[in-house]
């Protein structure tokens, strides 16, 4: 059945053939529907309440947070307790961190007081934190314990974690002393101890760790999890892959608004405010509008040569185009590389020779082109198509190198690369471009 047949038996309230219907199918579709923002909150808790209380949980924790905030404000103690109870811990955190206050101490009022100290302790983790995105929900196991032990310990828990692919041995103090996959236990004779099947070479983060520092450990090993110690090798809690794919999308969709000069959001464009996002944009916009005066000035530093060679100007706009583009062209690709861990900052010298070529044979091409669509088809005096075919490769190379060099320096001076994307480096591209024209122009045209 489709989305469109479900919300037509919502809006004919068949609710026993709906809530049958519901019960077979996966929860995200389930959280989909139900995010249909024709769907009255009354409905909604209705359709919600229907569901088996498993199923429920996990639907609820599929919502956006708005959708949360209005449920959790509209249950009882007991059903907000059961939702507790039953979300995995790492998804509550993510959650509490979005709601207003009212909704938190609603929450925390129907939690145990050891929940209560674990949820304070994990919101104290500052945002961008390893701690802030972990979870608790790990099986921890004793390097003396044999296979068939560890086995039955995980028969006993494992349903109450987030993963049991992967377990942790900790010592008496919860010191992380190793690893060991269920794929070596299940493989093992059952009299075997975990001591000698552990890895103890193991890969971990601390809990103050940056995020942008775990996505890398997790592309670069391709972990499905990772455990978080504190600075005294505690084991604190484990980041689960699923977890840090948010943090990459989060990423990703931050480096995009820099990128376009917009100032980072994390809320859905269609839930955010028009004021708002207008606020997120003026600032870059007014910062490069203003910068771009830069030009303006130098054009009108080289008044006396464009009234004599007027039409110098008519070439202005392909310049700075090209420049930007060119510019914007390696700034994407390095922004990539270093993002993805590909260019290191150490890299510097390598990616400033390799653009400088790629800028030489690029401009060079392009240059070449321009010479005889002038000439051929413009009939421009040759002088002046040299003076712009020359420009246009000195304008290459140099935005070509600062794309390329700027996002490095960034990443060094520890500022988002992101920041050196196109807009900025096309308006330094334009600038020192216009710079080179006229002032090659002036000296063939001696004014």
């Amino acid at each position: 059945m489709n989305e469109l047949e479900i919300i037509q038996l919502i809006q004919e309230k068949k609710y026993i053939e709906l809530k049958k219907i519901l019960s077979d199918m996966n929860e995200v579709d389930i959280a989909e529907i139900l995010e249909d923002e024709n769907l009255d909150i009354g409905t909604l808790l209705l359709i919600f309440r229907m569901l088996p209380k498993d199923l429920a949980v996990d639907v609820f924790a599929h919502f956006s947070k708005d959708k949360q905030r209005g449920i959790i404000s509209s249950l009882n103690d007991s059903e907000v307790k059961h939702i507790m109870d039953e979300l995995f811990f790492d998804d509550m955190i993510d959650m509490l961190e979005e709601m207003p206050a009212n909704i938190v101490k609603k929450i925390l009022l129907n939690s145990s007081i050891e929940e209560r100290k674990l949820i304070n302790q994990f919101l104290n983790y500052p945002e961008d934190s390893a701690g802030s995105i972990m979870t608790i929900e790990y099986v921890e196991l004793k390097r003396s314990m044999s296979v068939k032990e560890a086995l039955d310990r995980i028969r006993e828990i494992g349903l109450t974690k987030e993963t049991i692919y992967t377990c942790y041995v900790t010592d008496k103090y919860r010191k992380l002393e190793g690893i060991v996959t269920l794929r070596t236990l299940v493989s093992s004779p059952d009299e075997f101890l975990i001591e000698g099947l552990m890895d103890v070479d193991t890969i971990y983060a601390h809990t103050h760790d940056d995020q942008e520092f775990v996505t890398d450990l997790f592309m670069k090993y391709d972990f499905i999890a990772l455990p978080v110690v504190d600075m005294e090798s505690r084991l604190t809690g484990i980041i689960t892959v699923d977890d840090i794919m948010d943090v990459m999308k989060r990423e990703a969709t931050e480096d995009f608004q820099i990128m376009a000069a917009m100032s980072p959001s994390e809320e859905a464009y269609l839930d955010t405010k028009v004021l708002k996002l207008a606020s997120q944009r003026i600032v870059w916009l007014l910062i490069l509008m203003v910068s771009a005066t830069i030009s303006g000035s130098i054009i009108s530093s080289f008044d006396e040569l464009i009234s004599s060679v007027v039409i110098l100007t008519s070439f202005i706009p392909m310049l700075m185009d090209t420049g930007g583009n060119s510019g914007s062209q390696s700034s994407t690709l390095i922004i990539r590389g270093l993002a993805t861990g590909e260019i290191e900052i150490s890299d510097g010298l390598i990616v400033l020779w390799k653009e400088f070529r790629i800028a030489l044979m690029v401009g060079t091409s392009l240059a070449f082109i321009n010479l005889l669509r002038l000439l051929i088809l413009e009939r421009i005096d040759i002088g002046i198509s040299l003076l712009v075919s020359v420009t246009l490769i000195v304008t290459v190379v140099i935005a070509k190198v600062i794309g390329g060099i700027l996002p490095i320096l960034a990443k060094k001076a520890k500022l988002d690369p992101a920041l050196m994307a196109g807009p900025l480096i096309t308006t330094i591209a334009d600038a020192l471009s216009l710079i080179v024209y006229f002032s090659i122009a002036s000296k063939m045209f001696r004014i």
